[in-house]
């Protein structure tokens, strides 16, 4: 009698596992380091196609910003928020924007005007920000860590190649 939960390639044997007829050794992990043994250079690599491990990318960088990916319609940047510190309140007019924590926690606060900023909600580890163009928007840093993360805009928001060292740095060439 055929039983479907049968765990063996021919039932008709009593004692026949499943085998590999090819031996071929298992193929690479896809979370295996691109760059084993040494860390990524973190510079803009857009517009050419590009695969990284974000969290990895993520938690390295210790600047204020800097543009690891643009394209024509799209960017990647990673940022790295002191203890106490925030993005600085901001609006993008033209610019969707998705915020993706890989450290800390902080408090995000949005609203339709840098008055009226009556959205709160506390983020950590793992939490997604999706900011619609035309919010006013902030995160605030209120762990004990730097609050590690990374940023996609669509269309881009900085130039080709930005990197800001500080969050005073950034003030300097704000777009």
């Amino acid at each position: 009698m055929y039983n479907g939960y049968n765990s063996y390639l021919r039932p008709y044997f009593d004692n026949t596992p499943i085998s590999n007829p090819y031996n071929y050794p298992c193929p690479p992990r896809a979370e295996a380091p691109m760059y084993p043994g040494r860390v990524l250079p973190l510079r803009d690599y857009g517009p050419n196609p590009f695969v990284i491990n974000i969290k990895e990318t993520t938690l390295q960088n210790n600047t204020f910003r800097t543009a690891l990916w643009t394209g024509n319609y799209l960017q990647l940047t990673l940022m790295s928020i002191n203890v106490g510190d925030s993005i600085g309140l901001e609006m993008h007019p033209d610019v969707d924007q998705f915020i993706r924590l890989e450290q800390g926690q902080g408090l995000v606060i949005m609203g339709d005007s840098r008055d009226r900023l009556n959205y709160q909600q506390r983020v950590s580890d793992n939490y997604v920000i999706l900011i619609p163009a035309g919010k006013w928007h902030n995160l605030i840093n209120t762990g004990c860590v730097p609050l590690k993360l990374y940023s996609i805009y669509a269309p881009p928001q900085h130039p080709h190649g930005t990197v800001h060292k500080t969050k005073e740095v950034a003030e300097e060439h704000h777009v």
